[in-house]
């Protein structure tokens, strides 16, 4: 396959930025849009499932890490997890809609994970809020809109 080291490096983005790891997937994707080497399609299918499995580890860290929250090195105190709890509580599950977005969208997927949200109800929504980030991307690049 062509460029896959492109389309490697461009996953790996996108799976990074998903994560605790801060990074900046879209920058990545709007380079290769703008390039125009590789087709749109492809790109965005790649970024959005990198996204999305970053998401999935984000879900499994707060599912399973959940378990340490009392210890001291733990990086998250107990009134935040409690304040995004209820927030989440309040709100429901439609708030994993916003995991597009910066700051808030990582911590909603952990905190998911904390709750124990049914895993493909909460793949459904992480992918159609990263999906549809990308494609947003991915039309304001080539000037669809």
């Amino acid at each position: 396959m062509p460029h896959l080291a492109e389309y490697s490096a461009l996953f790996a983005a996108a799976f990074l930025s998903a994560t605790i790891f801060p990074f900046q997937s879209e920058a990545v994707l709007f380079g290769m849009l703008v390039a125009e080497h590789y087709p749109w399609w492809l790109l965005i299918l790649v970024a959005s499932i990198g996204n999305i499995l970053g998401s999935i580890v984000n879900w499994f860290l707060g599912r399973f890490f959940s378990h340490f929250e009392d210890r001291r090195w733990f990086p998250v105190k107990r009134e935040q997890m409690v304040k995004a709890e209820r927030w989440y509580h309040r709100y429901g599950r439609w708030t994993l809609l916003l995991s597009w977005m910066p700051v808030i969208g990582d911590p909603l997927t952990i905190v998911a994970g904390v709750l124990r949200e049914p895993l493909p109800v909460f793949i459904l929504l992480v992918a159609l809020a990263k999906t549809g980030r990308y494609l947003a991307v991915g039309a304001l690049s080539l000037g669809w809109i």
